[in-house]
């Protein structure tokens, strides 16, 4: 018996939720073996960590334009999905999960996030899928924008994914609670992230060089709260003690430089973070929203760099303060 993940990501390692389904998707491949299918969306091709995983099938699917995307629009709409979520909803993706839920000898059914689970409403009321969350979304969400209205828009259409789900699997001990007081009758595993510790070989710390590093995919609305954080709050004050400081942005979302500092530098998406870390002097995690736990916290950790984090940060965690990492707001 196969199972099947769904995913509405191209399956590329560039972002923290990427690295949780990589994570899911080597354990399932591992026990049963495992068809990923993904719509193509944020790059272009799966990248070589997924294609190397043992057992795994990768199946694609193209979403649609115009006139049927729009529709597809609507409908997630009109089922209270919100407009975020809505937009990455596809009909495509839906008809092809149905079709291969449907192959002899098929295993588990998993939805990947929150869009993959409202993609498959309709085939959740036919057969067990499991929902895989990477946070509860509606602990964040009104925070960044829309306020108590978007927050209640949020708890309904995260409860009916909690409802409809045979069984969801929760990041974290703080996320399972949560979704037990939004759901009492969900069912629900705890699944936590996952990181290959032992393929991260640590680095020494420049400590002479005075370079904070922040790893983080900027589409991600919280990282890109964090950021404003660290430029506008944080720095200002860290350079009225260590003017020479400098702090070095990792990850691919910025549209346009974040500051017109020479000490903030942007390198975007890099292929070896190896080499970034070991241009650091210590590493920063300045979330102030956000659910899960976050692994760009934990791949620091590996990397061996001094950390300082938010207690939103290292929540989630189990982080000791002066022993695994600095938390300070």
């Amino acid at each position: 018996m196969r199972d099947l993940l769904v995913t509405t990501h191209t399956p590329v390692l560039r972002s923290g939720q990427a690295m949780r389904t990589y994570a899911v998707a080597r354990a399932l491949a591992e026990h049963r073996g495992l068809d990923l299918l993904f719509v193509r969306f944020g790059a272009v091709e799966p990248d070589e960590a997924f294609r190397t995983i043992a057992g795994v099938q990768l199946c694609e699917v193209l979403p649609s334009r115009g006139l049927r995307r729009l529709l597809a629009y609507a409908g997630a709409r009109l089922n209270g999905v919100p407009k975020g979520f809505a937009r990455g909803v596809s009909r495509e993706l839906a008809e092809r999960a149905g079709a291969l839920a449907d192959d002899a000898g098929r295993g588990r059914v998993i939805a990947d996030g929150p869009i993959a689970a409202a993609a498959l409403a309709r085939l959740a009321r036919q057969r067990p899928v499991i929902y895989n969350a990477h946070n509860i979304e509606s602990s964040f969400r009104h925070q960044l924008s829309g306020g108590t209205r978007a927050r209640k828009a949020m708890r309904a259409f995260e409860r009916g994914l909690l409802e409809r789900a045979s069984e969801s699997w929760m990041v974290s001990e703080p996320d399972l609670q949560a979704a037990h007081e939004l759901c009492p009758d969900a069912r629900l595993r705890y699944a936590p992230n996952a990181i290959d510790v032992e393929a991260i070989a640590p680095v020494t710390p420049l400590t002479g060089a005075r370079n904070a590093i922040f790893v983080a995919s900027f589409a991600y609305a919280p990282n890109l709260d964090g950021l404003r954080f660290l430029l506008d709050e944080v720095f200002p004050l860290v350079w009225t003690q260590l003017p020479d400081a400098r702090l070095t942005l990792v990850g691919a979302g910025l549209a346009q430089p974040p500051s017109s500092d020479p000490r903030v530098q942007a390198l975007g998406f890099v292929e070896d973070l190896h080499s970034a870390y070991a241009q650091a002097s210590c590493a920063v995690v300045p979330l102030m929203q956000g659910g899960g736990s976050p692994l760009k916290l934990i791949e620091a950790l590996a990397h061996g760099l001094p950390v300082i984090a938010t207690r939103q940060a290292a929540s989630r965690l189990h982080l000791r303060d002066g022993e695994h990492c600095l938390i300070a707001d």
